[in-house]
């Protein structure tokens, strides 16, 4: 295995789901690592999710599996990602001219 071969086996990718008033917390909903991690972010990113990346904080997410709300330990760093993902989207979002 050449080291660029090792270093996407080592790539984690997971993504979330957070709907206020119905989730308690966000909830995993996909987890890869190498090759399926890699098909994760390429779908997040052709279909215009914005992607965060964190390589601890995704190894994190992954192990713990999906459809698993986050622990509590975990909801201030993702609670930063959510507004980082909020302005993401409300700059994308076309303003009405009138």
């Amino acid at each position: 295995m050449d080291d660029q071969d090792k270093r996407h086996s080592e790539q984690y990718a997971v993504a979330l789901r957070y709907e206020p008033g119905r989730d308690d917390a966000p909830r995993v909903t996909a987890a890869g690592r190498g090759e399926l991690a890699r098909k994760i972010k390429e779908m997040a990113e052709n279909s215009g999710v914005p992607v965060y990346e964190d390589a601890a904080l995704a190894q994190t997410l992954y192990k713990l599996g999906v459809n698993t709300e986050i622990p509590p330990e975990l909801y201030e760093v993702i609670a930063q990602i959510l507004v980082y993902v909020a302005r993401i989207d409300r700059n994308k979002t076309p303003h009405k001219k009138f």
